[in-house]
């Protein structure tokens, strides 16, 4: 068991549809020469056409794809915009409706487009033949970026990451490269999909005043491409003291020019930043309280400049010079209180919706369209959620954006069964947060199993038509902004195995095949141990002493790995390696070891103060260390990232960040400490997990076993058992799929642990789980919160519940933690064998481990440590 995780990783690249750069089905791109069509003979690429009048989204991705065939070949590829003479191969890209040739060839019955005609987004790639007796791929989009995507598409199974900018991920030379005959077609099933840029400073926003002058068109032109490379299409840019069309108005244009789809936050209404209504206050734009009971007439007028803005005119649109007028937006309707805080309490119900009715006829009076057909979104969040829970509607057509609690958990989802609406629900997800009970800004946190597991539930529920993400500065949210967004494409194609397989896939398309599942074993351990407490939250007095350790121990033994899997890495890739592996897993093993050696210098300052003062020089060491990896991230490629790791992240004393890095205390002996600050000791190989089977307490007082390890397990009512390898704290998790099933109180979905004890006892077993929210809240049929049984042998079932609230007390612990701990009190346990008893009542619980107390279990933040060493 304890090579699991990269057992299921190595088998997803050796075989399967999820295989790295598979030479197989239709239009694939496959290494060397080979029939089809040739994108790359003897280091010359193809000649990509594209209509002279293409739109300028279609023109532009052309003109990125001849790029990224010379980032392959060594050459760029040549742009034409006419066959004549052309002999060979060629790929043509277009836009049905609008390409000449591709409806010349859909009217010659050449093309088949019937799959994806009229369909939102959709793309067909298709390899046909040329009179002259060469072959086309074809890539043809039922829109602008159905054209974009199936381009890229393209790109990326040629080699080139959508990260090659961003993480600095090298392309590998190919002299020949060919994609073979057939065709295919594809298309996203979340109607919008992106991320939000926020909390961006000092990182994200100082990297780009140094770089670009500002959060410029400059800079955004490299979000944009990012965004449609990973297949998203919309944006919610960056909002501290900023404003992407007053700042630099051309960015709006930018956006139309690259096909992406703009929106503004949460509490951004009407295609207005907030930075603007203070910016303007002096000018007569705007003036007054942000308070709709006292200052309507201002607030009306100062919306209305956010849609005429939307819908001005100007020379965007194709390559030619004809105008186009209006940007394609997402409004945000609704109203917060000035700087994302609850509007003033009373009565905000009735206030809501005739803000939101007044809103709705500014959009009607200025586009001069029904309200309806502009598209627009009511974000539910956080106290917002509450006034939808207590009745406040808002037109049918208005996208309903459910949110997270901040910390990675669904607050609230449709109710299931419920018809859906015309505007359809989507998630507001969070990788990076400001605010109780602390910021998490610095480094990534967050578990791809994780998000699956909530946003399968999501997908599930009907939340499909807009999932948007806050990744703070864009990095170091990489890895799992390519995860949300992969799947967002198609929720249901992220099936569990598909999970189990993306890290290794992933990897490989940054750094190859050879290296893979081991790489990917890194990136899913080291999101594994930032998610059991978020950097920011640690300090000397967060984990109970011997936690600690072993955290750090299981962190240096993860750096160790990550050192050897880089040493044996091109030097080409060694960016890259820095950025999206070595840094995160160095930096933060680095900060286990410091706040480590806080807490023994601390432990035995008074018993040994020789050792102690090692022990601070160690602290001193390792935060200069910290630093010292900060400036060489900032450093790399002659200072390309400078800044996006300015972010404080050591001495927090509140949920708000420190305004620089605080050294810890430490206690030091009479004088100035000489010892000498010795390399870390090598450490010993880790006990293996428990073993499938009977489990015994062997008289220590405490059995732990891993919720994976189940001895047999009973299902029902259309409802199974899904291990989810890695999700949580320690080996994995089992939930329950479909998620959103009926709660089942007959006992009929049952997992079984076999266990012998050794004594007669009285027994408390405690369950760990991942802490989830009631997303249907109370109703007639049940009451809040959500529910888990268990039992011993044949005793009556005990029902255990949680109702987490957030921003209440045990719910602050809960995410503080990354776990819920439920208890069950059973008397008179005899000595010998047993079976403890987990029953599914209801969805969206996750279990961990079982840990049964026999009276030896001591209080622990991870619980017995042998059973927690991989």
């Amino acid at each position: 068991m304890r090579l699991w995780p990269g057992l299921i990783a190595m088998v997803a690249l050796a075989c399967g549809p999820v295989a790295y750069a598979a030479c197989e089905g239709p239009v694939a791109v496959c290494d060397g020469a080979g029939e089809g069509v040739a994108l790359i003979s003897h280091d010359k690429p193809v000649s990509v056409y594209v209509d002279a009048d293409a739109e300028k989204p279609v023109a532009r991705v052309a003109s990125d794809f001849a790029a990224d065939l010379g980032r392959v070949s060594g050459t760029d590829a040549t742009i034409i915009h006419s066959l004549d003479g052309v002999k060979g191969d060629v790929v043509v890209i277009g836009e049905i409706g609008h390409s000449k040739l591709i409806d010349a060839w859909i009217r010659a019955g050449k093309l088949d487009v019937s799959a994806i005609k009229g369909q939102w987004e959709a793309y067909g790639q298709q390899v046909i033949g040329l009179p002259g007796g060469g072959h086309a791929l074809v890539i043809t989009g039922a829109d602008k970026r159905g054209a974009i995507y199936g381009t890229y598409d393209i790109s990326a199974k040629m080699g080139v990451s959508p990260w090659y900018w961003w993480a600095d991920v090298p392309v590998a030379h190919k002299d020949d490269l060919h994609v073979t005959a057939g065709m295919r077609h594809d298309q996203p099933v979340v109607k919008y999909r992106g991320f939000f840029i926020n909390d961006e400073d000092p990182a994200f926003g100082g990297w780009a005043k140094e770089k670009f002058g500002g959060v410029n068109h400059l800079a955004y032109e490299k979000v944009f491409e990012l965004d449609l490379r990973l297949k998203g299409n919309f944006l919610w840019p960056a909002m501290w003291g900023k404003s992407i069309a007053d700042d630099d108005p051309q960015s709006l244009n930018t956006a139309d020019d690259y096909g992406i789809v703009l929106g503004t936050s949460h509490h951004e209404p009407m295609m207005r930043a907030q930075e603007e209504w203070h910016r303007h206050q002096d000018q007569g734009v705007t003036g007054g309280a942000w308070d709709y009971t006292k200052n309507a007439d201002n607030l009306n007028k100062f919306w209305r400049g956010g849609i005429e803005r939307m819908v001005a005119c100007s020379s965007s649109g194709s390559v030619s010079t004809t105008k186009k007028c209006g940007h394609e937006d997402v409004v945000t309707i609704g109203m917060r209180g000035d700087g994302d805080e609850p509007m003033t309490e009373g009565n905000a119900i009735p206030l809501l919706e005739e803000i939101v009715t007044d809103q709705r006829k500014i959009i009607a009076d200025v586009t001069g369209k029904p309200a309806s057909e502009t598209p627009q979104v009511w974000a539910l969040y956080k106290e917002v959620q509450d006034y939808y829970d207590h009745g406040m509607k808002v037109p049918d057509d208005v996208t309903l954006l459910f949110s997270d609690d901040n910390w990675g958990q669904i607050r609230r989802l449709p109710k299931y069964g419920a018809p859906q609406r015309a505007g359809g629900y989507g998630i507001y997800y969070h990788f990076d947060y400001v605010g109780a009970p602390r910021n998490y800004k610095w480094i990534n946190t967050n578990q791809i199993e994780k998000t699956w597991q909530q946003m399968e539930l999501a997908d599930e529920a009907g939340a499909d038509r807009l999932w948007i993400v806050n990744v703070g500065d864009i990095k170091p949210m990489e890895y799992p902004l390519s995860f949300f967004l992969d799947m967002a494409w198609n929720p249901k194609a992220m099936t569990p195995d598909a999970l189990a397989a993306y890290p290794a896939k992933w990897a490989a398309q940054q750094f190859g095949p050879d290296h893979a599942a081991e790489i990917g074993e890194i990136l899913t351990r080291y999101s594994q141990y930032n998610a059991r407490k978020k950097p920011e939250l640690l300090d000397a007095d967060s984990l109970p002493v011997q936690d600690l350790q072993n955290m750090t121990t299981d962190y240096h033994r993860l750096a160790s790995e990550t050192d050897r899997i880089g040493a044996l890495l091109p030097k080409s890739d060694a960016a890259a390696w820095y950025e999206l592996a070595e840094y995160p897993v160095a930096a933060s093993a680095n900060l286990y070891a410091l706040y480590n050696a806080v807490a023994t210098n601390r432990l035995i300052a008074d018993k040994n103060p020789d050792m102690a003062d090692q022990f601070a020089n160690k602290a001193d060491a390792a935060f200069a260390t910290d630093a010292a990896m900060a400036a060489h991230y900032n450093g790399l490629l002659d200072g390309k990232w400078d800044h996006m790791m300015d972010q404080t992240h050591i001495g927090y004393d509140n949920w708000q960040e420190p305004k620089t890095n605080i050294m810890p205390a430490l206690v030091r002996s009479s004088g100035h400490a000489t010892a000498t600050v010795t390399q870390p000791e090598a450490v010993p190989a880790s006990p293996p997990l428990p073993k499938d089977g009977p489990v015994t307490d062997a008289g220590q007082g405490y059995i732990a076993i891993e919720a994976p390890h189940f001895s047999r397990k009973t299902e029902a009512h259309g409802v199974r058992w899904q291990v989810i390898p890695n999700l949580g704290r320690t080996l994995g998790a089992v939930i329950s799929l479909p998620q959103i099933a009926p709660a089942i109180t007959d006992g009929s979905m049952q997992l079984d642990y076999d266990i012998t004890t050794s004594k007669d006892t009285d027994a408390t077993l405690n369950l760990y789980l991942a802490p989830t929210l009631d997303t249907q809240g109370a109703s007639s049929e049940k009451p809040g919160g959500l529910r888990i049984g268990v039992s011993i042998d044949d005793r009556p079932v005990q029902i255990l519940s949680y109702d987490l609230k957030p921003d209440k007390p045990d719910w602050n612990q809960a995410v503080k933690d990354n776990i819920v701990i439920l208890q069950a009190v059973f008397q008179s346990l005899k000595p010998g064998a047993h079976t403890i008893r987990v029953f599914r009542i209801d969805g969206n619980v996750v279990l961990e481990r079982l840990v049964l107390d026999t009276g030896g279990l001591k209080p622990s933040y991870l619980g017995p440590p042998e059973s927690l060493q991989k």
